[in-house]
């Protein structure tokens, strides 16, 4: 704050002060996909609070249902969401929700996506057949989303133009590859939505 010296009598005096700061305003994303794809991972490499997960133990029967095949050290699996918030800028701050990947807790979905501007869809080339159904429901539902290719082991097993053209997306979605366990990677794979869902509002 500024004050300007007293004022002599007949004068008047001036104070500058400076606006009040406003909160960040929230904005809500998904992060989707198929069962063991990285979702929960993604969520906790950028959240700036300790993220909320609601993992349950994978049993023998649970396991019988899953493919494990690519995910054999997977242990747990989200049983309804994954929370995160991170502040992109003193302006604007992202809250993070993971979707269930398994099919069976997918009525879950059309409470999460509730008020999202977009989603990251997840997709891990060796199984890109569980990937089909994320594709589908945000297409489905008018949501702006990004297809972002985990690079598990540091590498994809297809070319992104190939996982295009085999999920069908439409031309106007991003398809990229990230890394879902560095902070950096995440960062940028989320601004990829965010830039779409405003690009979506201002069209």
């Amino acid at each position: 704050m500024v004050s300007v010296p007293s004022p002599t009598p007949g004068e008047y005096s001036v104070t500058l002060t400076e606006p009040p700061l406003r909160p960040p305003l929230p904005v809500k994303m998904v992060i989707a996909g198929g069962f063991g794809v990285g979702k929960t991972t993604t969520v906790g490499s950028i959240s700036e609070i300790a993220p909320l997960t609601t993992e349950a133990a994978i049993t023998e029967v649970a396991a019988g249902v899953d493919d494990l095949t690519h995910t054999p050290h997977k242990t747990t699996t989200t049983v309804a969401m994954d929370f995160g918030t991170i502040t992109i800028d003193p302006t604007l701050k992202l809250y993070l929700f993971g979707t269930p990947g398994q099919d069976r807790f997918g009525f879950m979905w059309d409470d999460l996506i509730e008020g999202a501007v977009g989603a990251l869809v997840i997709v891990d080339t060796r199984r890109l057949d569980d990937c089909y159904a994320a594709v589908d429901y945000f297409e489905h539902k008018g949501i702006p989303f990004t297809v972002a290719v985990n690079t598990f082991d540091g590498r994809i097993e297809h070319e992104l133009d190939e996982v295009r053209w085999a999920l069908d997306v439409a031309d106007p979605v991003p398809v990229i590859a990230f890394d879902a366990r560095e902070r950096g990677s995440v960062r940028d794979a989320l601004l990829v939505v965010l830039e779409l869902a405003l690009a979506r509002a201002e069209g």
